[in-house]
């Protein structure tokens, strides 16, 4: 089917962009765009293991976009990617008051991503979709967390009752709003906004 040869190629090429930044930063480890496209890489393939690789995913993320952000502070890729990964971090924790850290540290990011390029309307989205994210987080949690949410999204089986199933499709709503935004925002528009960023591309493999 069509969307699983595109998720095969998704993970393909992230996984491409994970190898080259990790080749790259070998040769100079104090390249903000690659410590960038890294974490932006290890963001993305957080979505495709279970619970616990996309954890381990996230936090490698953070860690390397945190470099980047420590090599050049007003680097706004970083910071708006960094905003996305304690979002995504904050949305695997089932616990509401140990997850709501983790939205106050991606609305800070995202604020500062806004303040280092104020006209960026995918910054302004994120920062503005933040606010709504702790309401979401609840919601999530309350219809089973995000691995129910996964099973509805990737078409898991009927409910019984029509009654629970017509609750479902108003929570699979909200589903659709955190899925869409983690995944659609962090990823195609994060490659698109740093291809038009100045961040050449990755050289030809011999």
């Amino acid at each position: 089917m069509d969307g699983g040869q595109n998720e095969l190629e998704r993970l393909m090429l992230f996984e491409h962009v994970r190898m080259n930044a990790e080749a790259e930063y070998a040769k100079n480890p104090t390249d903000a765009d690659n410590l960038t496209k890294w974490g932006g890489a290890l963001l993305e393939l957080s979505q495709f293991g279970d619970i616990n690789e996309s954890k381990k995913m996230i936090k490698d993320s953070v860690a390397r976009l945190n470099e980047a952000l420590s090599i050049n502070p007003a680097k706004h890729e970083a910071l708006w990617c960094l905003g996305n990964a304690h979002t995504a971090n904050a949305f695997l924790i089932s616990d509401h008051d140990e997850a709501k850290p983790h939205f106050d540290d991606a609305f800070l990011c995202f604020k500062q991503a806004v303040e280092e390029c104020p006209g960026n309307e995918h910054y302004l989205q994120s920062l503005a979709s933040c606010a709504k994210a702790p309401e979401l987080h609840k919601e999530i949690h309350k219809h089973g967390g995000l691995a129910q949410a996964q099973q509805t999204l990737g078409g898991g089986s009927a409910a019984s009752s029509s009654a629970k199933s017509s609750a479902k499709k108003k929570s699979s709503d909200l589903k659709y709003d955190i899925f869409g935004w983690i995944i659609l925002a962090v990823g195609i528009v994060a490659w698109v906004g740093m291809a038009k960023s100045n961040v050449p591309p990755p050289p030809p493999s011999r």
